[in-house]
C-alpha cells in the first residue's frame, strides 16, 4: 500500500514513522526542496521530531503530483494558515473519489470554516476525512500507545482508514461527526493556552481544573449550536484532547501560555516556541463564532484580549471570577 504525508512538520513526521513501521510504501512531502534534501540526508527530522530515525520505506520528496499519482490513501498535515495553499497545490494532482485524511487541527481565520470545508473547497473530488484526539507527535513517534478518532461522512471510509492506521501502539475509532472531531480539535488549543497563562502566572491544579472543564462546556456549546453532536465533545477529540494538551509540556499551546502568563509578550512567545501554536491562529476565530452563532465563552474572550488587546493575564482572571453568579 501507498500512503502519502503532506507536511513534514512534527505531526506529519511522526505519522509517516508509525506508518512506515508498519510496512507501508510512505512519501512525505516538505513545502520546500531544501527542506526535502535535509531530510533525506539526515534520515530523521532534527528540527521537530530529533532522535527518531527514518526507516528505509520513507521517501522525502518535494514532488506533489509523485505524492498523489499512486496513493492508496493521502495524509495532510499542513498548520491551519498554509491548509488552503497546501489544498490548491494538492487539487491538480488528486482524482476523482482519492481518499485524504486531514489530521491537523484548527480553523481558518479569515473565512471561519473548518479545515476540512477548506479542502473540500479546493480538491470537490477528494473523499475528505479527518483525525482527530490526544496524539503528542513525540509519544506517536516512540510508539507510545495512543488513540485517536476518525470523522468521514460514510462509515466506511473511515473503517478504511481505520484499518490503515490501526496498530498495536495506536488505537483509532470511528466517527461519522466531522463537525464535533474538527471543533473539539481546534478550540481546544484556545483553553490549553488558558492553561498555560495559568501555570505561568503561578496559579495552582485548582485554576486549571476550573478552565478545562469551563473551557470544555464554551467548546460543547458553540460545537452544539454549529450543529456538532454533544457527545463528541465528550470523547477523545474533546475531553481527551483537551486533558493532554493543557497538562502536558508536549504542548506548544501550553509553552507558549506560560510564557505569556510570565509576561512575555505575544511576538517574544512565539520566536521563543518556534512552531506554529494553533491556539493563536484559532483564538480569534473562535470568538468570532461565538458572536456568529450567540454563543458565549468568556474564557475565549478574554484570552483574545490578551492575546490581541495587551490586557494583563491577571486582570483577565479577575474578570473571569467575578463574573455574574449563575448556576451550573
Amino acid at each position: 500500500m501507498n500512503i502519502s504525508v503532506i507536511g513534514s512538520g512534527g505531526w506529519g513526521t511522526a505519522v509517516a514513522v508509525m506508518l512506515a513501521k508498519k510496512g507501508y510504501n510512505i512519501k512525505l512531502w516538505s513545502w520546500v526542496q531544501e527542506e526535502t534534501d535535509r531530510l533525506n540526508h539526515d534520515r530523521e527530522n532534527k528540527e521537530f521530531l530529533p532522535g527518531i530515525a527514518f526507516p528505509d520505506n520513507i521517501l522525502c520528496t518535494h514532488d506533489v503530483k509523485l505524492c498523489c499519482e499512486d496513493a492508496d490513501l493521502i495524509i495532510t498535515a499542513a498548520p491551519s494558515p498554509a491548509t488552503r495553499s497546501t489544498a490548491k497545490t494538492l487539487a491538480p494532482y488528486i482524482r476523482s473519489g482519492q481518499r485524504m485524511v486531514n489530521i491537523s487541527k484548527g480553523l481558518e481565520h479569515d473565512t471561519l470554516k473548518r479545515l476540512s470545508e477548506v479542502y473540500e473547497e479546493e480538491i470537490p473530488q477528494a473523499d475528505i476525512s479527518v483525525m482527530s484526539g490526544p496524539s503528542h507527535a513525540e509519544e506517536v513517534a516512540r510508539a507510545l500507545p495512543t488513540t485517536n478518532v476518525v470523522a468521514s461522512k460514510d462509515v466506511k471510509t473511515a473503517e478504511y482508514i481505520q484499518d490503515i492506521l490501526m496498530g498495536e501502539n495506536f488505537r483509532i475509532y470511528t466517527s461519522t461527526d466531522i463537525k464535533g472531531v474538527e471543533l473539539g480539535g481546534a478550540l481546544k488549543n484556545v483553553i490549553a493556552l488558558c492553561a498555560g497563562i495559568s501555570d505561568g502566572l503561578g496559579y495552582g491544579d485548582n485554576t486549571k481544573a476550573a478552565l478545562m472543564t469551563r473551557g470544555l462546556a464554551e467548546i460543547a456549546r458553540l460545537g452544539a449550536a454549529m450543529g456538532a453532536n454533544p457527545a463528541t465533545f465528550m470523547g477523545l477529540s474533546g475531553v481527551g484532547d483537551l486533558i493532554v494538551t493543557c497538562t502536558s509540556m508536549h504542548s506548544r499551546n501550553r509553552r507558549a501560555g506560560i510564557l505569556l502568563g510570565q509576561g512575555k509578550s505575544l511576538e517574544e512567545t512565539l520566536k521563543e516556541v518556534h512552531m506554529v501554536v494553533e491556539g493563536v491562529n484559532t483564538a480569534r476565530a473562535a470568538y468570532d463564532l461565538s458572536k456568529k452563532y450567540h454563543i458565549e465563552m468568556p474564557i475565549v474572550e478574554e484570552a483574545n484580549k490578551i492575546l490581541f488587546e495587551g490586557k494583563n493575564a491577571r486582570e483577565a482572571v479577575l474578570s473571569l471570577m467575578t463574573r455574574e453568579k449563575k448556576g451550573e
